[in-house]
This record gives C-alpha cells, structure tokens and sequence, in this order.
C-alpha cells in the first residue's frame, strides 16, 4: 500500500514544467505519511463530503477549490471562528488528509476541467484544434442553448443576458472564475456569439453584454455558477488517476450548489 504523499507525487509528475512554489496545490490538513485508503475527489471539501468520503473508506480528499473559505487556506484570522474549528476538528476525527488540485489540473494539457465539462456536454467535436474553450456548436438560438446546458446539469436555473432570439454558433467555454477582462476579451472577439461561465463580475461582463446588444453587435451570457461549471472536470479526475493509481479505490463525491432559489 503506498502512502498519501506517494499517491501525490505520482499525479505532480504528470503536471507539465516546474511546480510554482506559491501554487495553492498544498496539503491542507492531515498526515501525508499514512498508508493510503482511498480517494475522494470533488469540487470542494465540504462537511458533507467529508462525512461521505469517510463512509466510503477514504482517507484522502482531492478538492478543486479551497478548504477554509480562502484562496491559500490561510487559517490565522479564523482560530476563533466556530465553522472553521468545527469543520477542522471533523477532519481530524475522520482521519483524513486534503490536498487541493487546482493549479496542476489546469496546466496539465488538456485541461482537466474544461475536459471533463466537454465531455459531459457532447462537446468534444466542437471543440476549436487552435483555441480548446472555443466551440463551434450547430446553431441555435439563446433560449435554446440555455435549455439544453439546464438539462445536461441538472439546473434548475440559468442566469442570462442577452437576446433570447440571439443566433449562437461560436462559443467562448471558461469555466469557474476568471477576471473580467479575460471574459470581455473573449467576448470581443468577433466570431464570439456567447459567453458560458461559471462566475461573471455583473458590474463588467454582464453590463459589456448590455452594451453590445445596444450598440448593435449583440452577444449572450450564460452564467452557469462556479460549482456546476467545474463539477464534472472533477469528476472526470476519478477516470485520470484511475489510470495512474489502478490499486487505489476512487471516488467522486458532489459538493452540489450551496445556492437555492425562491
């Protein structure tokens, strides 16, 4: 049985140049040295994950996004926090170990999270050879493209700007959360007719948006939420390692949308 740390160093060999020595790809809490029992990966470890990676046998947690509600896990301003504490004391009684793959799950070519979210929508053959979150979709219109992401993730609701009746053929696929000017720079682009996110700034995107379909070169936003964008890139991290650690028992665990809607 390999330890933790081995299981890690394995996945950093396939993460393409030097590893940066500010990425946020750490271990969060645990002992890398244990023996390895199995993996959870998700998008975020929260307390419910933890239980049911704990009841799955795995003593190992691969998180996309941060532990303790900051970027770098920075825990010095929350010692006093009663969340924070208890969620820290859960993981200590489960006996299990974080580390976060974000960085690397990125760099690594393709990018896993843009990966496994084209795959989860049969998008693979759309995909631009040159510019891989480029799309060039059957056309349809707004309305119908929201539908359709509604039905292959399960969203209850989409948020949207734009026409609905807006023609879409190209499409710009950013998932998670990126600045602003990354995504009204995609949306300039020309040939770019929709915009499909995790997270957009309203005050900058959204409103480019507005502006565009005012000054007569409309364009659509679709703004999908950080967690649903990014879900099945980490899903499609199980399928990844399974390749690389064949004796480890994997598995995906949802964190879901911590929002609700009224």
């Amino acid at each position: 049985m390999i330890t933790i740390q081995e299981a890690i160093h394995r996945i950093q060999q396939e993460v393409p140049g030097e590893i940066p020595a500010d990425t946020v790809d750490q271990f969060k809490i645990g002992d890398p040295a244990r023996p390895l029992t199995g993996i959870v990966t998700t998008f975020i470890a929260t307390c419910k994950v933890i239980e049911e990676a704990a009841a799955v046998g795995a003593n190992l947690i691969i998180t996309h996004e941060p532990t303790f509600f900051n970027h770098r896990d920075e825990v010095e301003w929350l010692q006093k926090d009663v969340v924070y504490l208890s969620k820290r004391r859960l993981l200590e009684e489960k006996g299990i170990t974080v580390w976060r793959f974000h960085d690397g799950w990125h760099a690594i070519q393709p990018d896993g999270i843009l990966e496994g979210t084209l795959r989860k929508l049969d998008w693979k053959p759309y995909q631009d050879g040159s510019i891989p979150y480029l799309l060039h979709l059957p056309a349809q219109t707004l309305e119908e493209l929201v539908f359709f992401l509604k039905e292959k993730l399960s969203a209850p609701v989409l948020r949207v700007a734009g026409p609905r009746e807006l023609v879409c053929q190209t499409a710009a696929l950013i998932p998670g959360s990126v600045w602003g000017e990354m995504q009204v720079e995609a949306l300039g682009r020309p040939d770019v007719d929709v915009l499909i996110c995790g997270e957009a700034p309203e005050w900058q995107t959204a409103e480019y948006v507005r502006d565009a379909v005012a000054c007569g070169h409309p364009k659509g936003l679709i703004i999908l939420g950080h967690e649903r964008s990014e879900e099945a890139g980490m899903a499609y991290l199980v399928e990844w390692l399974g390749e690389r650690l064949p004796d480890v028992p994997i598995h995906y665990l949802p964190a879901g949308d911590p929002i609700w809607f009224l």
